[in-house]
């Protein structure tokens, strides 16, 4: 696939119209996510004869938006159904079905451009495609599986979740553009999230809405799995936000051992969820933010760039030797008028076409060009002595005399 499917003004449309709907939607989802394990864990024993009577669980009283809420938390189910009953699932959907179309548009249709690069593994577009496809469907059979045969091992559960994710980092890095990668193993997570929904969750949910209306008792079996789901889409929501973020960031996907910095950034975000799950409960645990704080400084300094690299052997390096690299490889993506097929504007706005643009960037355009993130998959096939004439150039001061 290449994106001669589409006309790339078309597709610079269609890329900001299922972002909105994919951040709006993902938004509506984590939001009420959130806010149910927060109330989950927040819950008091009824105080009520009547509630306890009745099967309530637990109950929270909230202020907000100028008033008072009263929420209770059933067992299983209340005596009686009500006439309308709230159900929070189309932001999961959407959130997926959007992020997909999204994947599809951007990264199956241009494989060429953003998926794929040939120093890292030599794929067609349609085999790259295939693979990426085959990896969310086996995400989520492979998770589902080890769930149902340990679903009272929680602990073991956890660990292989991480063993298995680390594996997939590791391995898409091995197949893929690295920006590519950890949005790759970001779509697996997500695909896991949005199949423990709709197969898990929503079914269950289903499961007590029919036991109450044929007048049986319900089993509670479908509920607390559906519960277990849950709070494995609490955990993994961060790591995901994360994935979505990072293409953003070439020093973190650029890095050495990039998956390896993927897994650690992911922990970190399953940390903070664990402090403010234990906060909800009533345990704030300070050690736990102070450690993450103490881990993200860490490993800033290790993945910082070598800025001794590119020196050229201590020759001088002019602007007249760096424009005719950038005008190669760079400008046929990043000019007012792109070249580069499948491009209709230049990618983030980002225009170098005068050595005024091209010095004010140049700490970026060093960053991406040490990493390798940039050129995208090297589509304009950037030597490595370039890149290090490039990065010389940046060491030496970014000048556009000479």
């Amino acid at each position: 696939m290449t994106g001669a499917f589409l006309d790339p003004y078309v597709t610079d449309w269609l890329n900001l119209l299922l972002r909105w709907l994919h951040v709006i939607a993902a938004m509506a989802w984590i939001g009420a996510s959130f806010y149910f394990v927060l109330l989950d864990q927040s819950l008091r024993e009824p105080k009520s004869k009547d509630d306890i009577r009745d099967g309530v669980g637990g109950e929270l009283w909230e202020v907000h938006g100028g008033g008072f809420y009263h929420v209770k938390k059933y067992k299983v189910a209340p005596p009686t159904l009500p006439d309308h009953l709230a159900w929070f699932k189309w932001e999961a959907y959407t959130t997926w079905l959007s992020g997909f179309a999204l994947m599809v548009v951007l990264y199956y249709f241009n494989a060429s451009a953003y998926l794929i690069d040939p120093s890292v593994a030599d794929l067609t577009s349609w085999e790259a495609v295939g693979i990426s496809i085959a990896l969310l469907v086996a995400a989520w059979l492979v998770y589902d599986g080890l769930c149902r045969l340990l679903v009272e091992r929680a602990a073991l559960l956890w660990a292989l979740i991480l063993v298995l994710t680390t594996v997939a980092a590791w391995g898409c890095i091995q197949l893929f553009q690295p920006r590519a990668a950890f949005l790759q193993v970001g779509a697996m997570l997500g695909t896991i999230m949005a199949g423990n929904v709709f197969f898990n969750i929503i079914p269950a949910h289903w499961e007590l809405i029919s036991a109450k209306e044929a007048g049986r008792e319900p089993d509670p079996t479908p509920g607390i799995v559906a519960k277990q789901r849950s709070v494995h889409n609490n955990y993994f929501t961060l790591p995901v936000l994360f994935t979505m973020l990072s293409g953003h960031f070439a020093f973190v996907y650029g890095a050495t051992r990039a998956w390896l910095v993927l897994i650690l950034i992911m922990l970190l975000g399953v940390l903070a969820r664990v402090f403010f799950n234990l906060r909800h409960q009533g345990r704030t645990i300070w050690a736990l933010p102070a450690v993450g704080a103490v881990a993200v400084i860490l490993l800033a300094i290790a993945i910082k760039p070598d800025d001794s690299g590119g020196s050229s052997g201590g020759t001088s390096v002019s602007f007249s030797q760096v424009a005719p690299i950038v005008e190669q490889r760079c400008q046929p993506c990043h000019a007012d008028t792109p070249t580069q097929p499948g491009f209709s504007s230049p990618p983030a706005g980002v225009v170098l076409e005068t050595p005024e643009q091209i010095a004010a960037r140049a700490d970026e355009i060093k960053t991406l060009v040490s990493s390798k993130a940039m050129p995208a998959g090297n589509l304009t096939n950037m030597t490595d002595d370039e890149r290090a004439l490039v990065v010389a150039w940046v060491n030496q001061g970014a000048s556009t005399k000479g």
